[in-house]
């Protein structure tokens, strides 16, 4: 049975100034989307992307994640914690992000960096989605290490006890790792070969809506709900309800994508 090793959440400490692995797993992933869109908008060129504008996506999306991904977390999964104690929204070292919500606030910060370089709006997302599982991948190991969202109780031999689940230090999924490597690796492998030719205007972008959408929803049947929520209607969590409208959006965005302009 493995035991989770209970890391200290800062991960440097220079007096009152202290860096946390959390937020420093979202800095790695921010720096890896700056080099890797920089190399994609000079070997696809069909993108219309250019060095000003992967660093224009680059501050609005941080702006677009950290805002979006904080109000996510406010308004979908604790609204009465947050309502009672405002102060702690801001609080956002101490973990809480929701990735629906951060991508809600990328979706408006590609449109803002589109209409402001005159460039399509899904041209620009199907350009950065596949740098997104980077961030993912990044996002989740920082989960990991500060012992949160950790899976369901198991009898597998590789579940591991997480100190801060209590309820006996029974062995659980350890689904942040599932995440990272279904997210974060395998979405990253999917989207960057299949954006590696030019592709219908619409369709990488409606394959990662698909491939997030289902790597989510089967992810969450071993990850823990959430113990404010529970499970809602049909024995599903919060997070595979938000991710059904991703699933039947990425389908629908696919099929119109190669009916407008077929390959």
């Amino acid at each position: 049975m493995l035991v989770h090793p209970n890391f200290d959440p800062i991960a440097l400490q220079i007096g009152p100034i202290a860096i946390r692995w959390y937020g420093l797993m979202y800095l790695i992933g921010f720096a890896a989307f700056f080099f890797l869109a920089r190399r994609r908008s000079r070997t696809q060129p069909w993108s219309g992307a250019t060095y000003q504008l992967v660093d224009d996506m680059l501050f609005y999306g941080v702006l677009g994640v950290i805002l979006g991904g904080r109000l996510g977390y406010v308004l979908f999964y604790k609204p009465l914690h947050f309502l009672g104690n405002p102060l702690d929204i801001i609080k956002v070292w101490e973990g809480g992000m929701s990735f629906h919500g951060g991508f809600l606030g990328v979706l408006v910060a590609a449109l803002l960096v589109a209409r402001n370089h005159k460039i399509h709006w899904l041209a620009l997302t199907d350009f950065i989605v596949p740098m997104v599982p980077i961030g993912l991948a990044t996002g989740r190991i920082g989960n990991f290490i500060n012992a949160e969202l950790y899976g369901r109780v198991t009898d597998v031999a590789w579940g591991m006890v997480f100190r801060v689940a209590g309820a006996g230090n029974l062995p659980r999924h350890p689904s942040q790792l599932y995440q990272f490597a279904l997210e974060g690796v395998t979405l990253f492998i999917v989207l960057w070969m299949f954006s590696m030719k030019q592709r219908p205007t619409g369709a990488v972008s409606g394959l990662f809506l698909i491939s997030y959408g289902v790597c989510r929803f089967v992810v969450e049947f071993y990850r823990e709900p959430d113990d404010y929520l529970g499970l809602l209607s049909l024995g599903f969590t919060m997070g595979q309800w938000l991710s059904l409208p991703m699933l039947i959006a990425g389908i629908w965005m696919m099929v119109w994508s190669y009916r407008r302009q077929p390959t």
